[in-house]
């Protein structure tokens, strides 16, 4: 009964009510969203992780996993590990064991379309989890968090760790020239466009007026891009940039925008190598990241990376859950936001959770007190 309870309610006297609901929705539509009203127990909800390589995405995987499994429904957790075509085959596979409901993380927003296609042949409700999917009318809700305003974040991290601004983002006085370097994220990831912008669109004034220079003059999206969000990649890069515009190390370098904690810890190895120094106070330029990784934390803890964004999944993988119940009974999920993410072939409704900054200041209130980290992981810097 699992695989059909979504798609056959309608059928039976039983659920005659559940078919009024879907009547009144966009049901007769494949790929519309439509639900049913079966019990949580019959319904298998397939969740489609990008990797295992990154921990926020395990604990993003996980989180979403306990969470519905709480409720009752059955998950069919798969990590791809940035492997596109494993992860089309995951997702084939999962619609092929009678998945009624899919939770999507994509590795390429546009290398699903087939997918989708199929999953929405079947009734089958798609929920983009903070990676839009493009090119795909087949995507009936997204959620994820403000991602313009996470890299306005991560941008507002840099100056304020360059002195621009103070701990409550307000201007200070300081007229000094320093020099920056930027990086990018994936840009088969949709939201690394939105990182980028929210980000250079906060430091623009700085650029403009002259207190900030980016000293190899590398600021278009597809020249500072990171593909894969991979961090051997980013260390490369930032080598090159070593070699080509600060004679090895030997020039200064106050400051790198970095998308990501794993680009982070890979720019600041590329840093420490050149004789930045080992700490922020001994030299090394403030960094950037995001995803509050306990690595990244404890370096930040120990004055070495400045600032993270912390975006906390749990309540991204609540989100997800409440959409997928909503789709289970046969409704649609309530949205905060219907005009921000256009996947090319149509705005998909959108669920945004907000994210913060964190420093060396607010870890203990952020991380700690909220139980996302504990002290000893920080102390760590690992995982229990």
């Amino acid at each position: 009964m699992r695989n059909t309870v979504l798609r056959t309610f309608a059928a039976t006297g039983a659920f005659a009510l559940a078919l009024g609901l879907a009547a009144c929705s966009s049901s007769a539509e494949p790929g519309s969203g439509s639900g049913g009203d079966g019990a949580a127990e019959d319904i298998l909800v397939g969740v489609a992780m990008p990797t295992e390589t990154s921990e926020r995405w395990i604990a993003d995987g996980d989180a979403v996993k306990s969470q519905l499994e709480e409720l009752g429904y059955e998950v069919d957790l798969q990590f791809a590990n940035d492997d596109i075509p494993r992860q089309q085959q995951q997702l084939d596979q999962m619609i092929t064991n009678g998945a009624d409901i899919l939770i999507v993380a994509s590795i390429d927003g546009t290398a699903l379309a087939t997918q989708l296609d199929n999953a929405a042949s079947k009734g089958i409700p798609v929920i983009a989890y903070d990676r839009l999917i493009n090119g795909t009318k087949n995507v009936d809700f997204y959620v994820t968090f403000d991602n313009y305003n996470v890299g306005v974040q991560q941008a507002q991290s840099l100056l304020q760790g360059l002195g621009y601004l103070d701990a409550d983002g307000k201007e200070t006085d300081l007229a000094d020239k320093k020099i920056i370097e930027v990086f990018a994220g994936s840009p088969d990831d949709n939201n690394a466009g939105f990182f980028f912008d929210g980000a250079m669109d906060t430091l623009k004034p700085y650029l403009d007026d002259g207190r900030l220079t980016i000293g190899s003059g590398q600021k278009d999206f597809d020249t500072v891009s990171t593909l894969r969000w991979d961090p051997a990649v980013a260390q490369k890069r930032m080598e090159d940039l070593l070699t080509s515009t600060y004679d090895g190390g030997s020039k200064q370098l106050d400051g790198v925008l970095s998308p990501y904690d794993g680009l982070s810890r890979g720019i600041i190895t590329a840093l420490e190598n050149a004789g930045y120094g080992s700490t922020i106070e001994a030299g090394l330029p403030v960094v950037s990241g995001q995803d509050a990784e306990i690595a990244s934390v404890k370096m930040i803890a120990d004055g070495v990376q400045y600032a993270t964004i912390f975006k906390d999944t749990r309540k991204l993988a609540s989100q997800a859950v409440t959409a997928a119940e909503s789709f289970a009974d046969g409704d649609k999920p309530e949205a905060n936001d219907t005009e921000t993410y256009d996947n090319g072939e149509k705005v998909v409704p959108s669920f945004l959770l907000e994210s913060d900054i964190v420093v060396s200041d607010n870890i203990q209130s952020l991380l700690i007190d909220s139980g996302y980290w504990t002290e000893a992981e920080v102390a760590a810097g690992v995982a229990e």
